[in-house]
């Protein structure tokens, strides 16, 4: 649906990016992984037409005018107008229907209230990324750019924002591309992941491939599970209530098999996967 080919983009003190290519399909989850200012964001400029990559071509597969919707960085919002008062500003401004039904579907669709009439200032991070996905909606775009969008979120908003983001993918068929310096946020819903360093991509795979292929640790959380006697055959580091064990994507099933067997009801088990383990050690 979106096809970044080549692209190539240099400040007067900075090389950005250097022949990167990327490709999300309709209905696809994609993660884009890097430090700060590793590129990210360069590229999503270029993705969203707000800035000429110095070489390379971007091509969306879409006949509507305006087929690409986003957020970078930070939503620039109205903070003393009402969520309802910034959406109907945005539309207008973005030529989308401004009517009352209209704004109110836009603002169901993304989980706000209908009954808040506060200043957004009001607003929880989690609810102002919200309102911004709303506004990057209002066009009913095909492809979804999102840049750290989980940025300043606690635990309770990060989860609520992806299925928010998974379920805009999988009813709405929408290509969603999201940029994220943590890995644990971009395994939690991303099909596929690039991982940009120093303006290049140098990895990338579908999630489940590079967890399997670098992965060496599980954090398993569960009531009680330090005394689990199936803990003796590999190495961990005790917490409370958690433990991260140092074992192979294929050893988990039957890890968690032999745990349920001891009585221990596994609430959460997350690979632990950083940056810099999927960072290429030639580079």
């Amino acid at each position: 649906m979106l096809i970044g080919n080549n692209l190539s983009k240099t400040y007067p003190s900075k090389k950005a990016l250097e022949d990167v290519s990327i490709e999300i399909a309709a209905g696809q989850i994609c993660g884009l992984l890097g430090r700060n200012g590793a590129g990210k964001t360069t590229l999503f400029r270029i993705l969203c037409g707000l800035i000429k990559p110095d070489s390379g071509s971007v091509t969306i597969n879409s006949k509507r005018s305006k087929p690409v919707g986003g957020i970078i960085e930070r939503p620039g919002l109205y903070n003393y107008l009402s969520a309802y008062d910034n959406l109907k500003i945005f539309a207008g401004i973005q030529g989308a229907a401004t009517d009352t039904n209209t704004i109110q579907q836009h603002l169901l669709r993304v989980g706000l209230p209908l009954d808040r009439k506060d200043p957004v200032r009001n607003f929880s991070m989690g609810m102002k990324q919200r309102l911004g996905i709303a506004i990057a909606l209002l066009n009913n775009p095909e492809c979804l750019v999102l840049d750290e969008p989980f940025s300043g979120l606690d635990p309770i908003g990060v989860a609520s924002l992806i299925a928010l983001i998974q379920r805009l993918a999988a009813e709405e068929n929408i290509a969603i591309l999201l940029s994220s310096h943590l890995m644990g946020e971009l395994s939690k819903c991303c099909h596929y992941l690039y991982v940009i360093d120093n303006g290049q991509i140098v990895n990338a795979g579908t999630t489940v491939q590079l967890i399997n292929e670098h992965i060496s640790s599980f954090s398993i959380t569960a009531k009680n599970i330090s005394s689990s006697s199936t803990l003796e055959k590999y190495k961990i580091i005790h917490g409370i209530n958690e433990v991260k064990v140092m074992c192979k994507a294929k050893e988990i099933p039957f890890l968690l098999k032999e745990l349920l067997r001891e009585g221990i009801e596994v609430t959460a088990c997350t690979p632990d996967l950083t940056l810099e383990q999927l960072i290429k050690p030639d580079r």
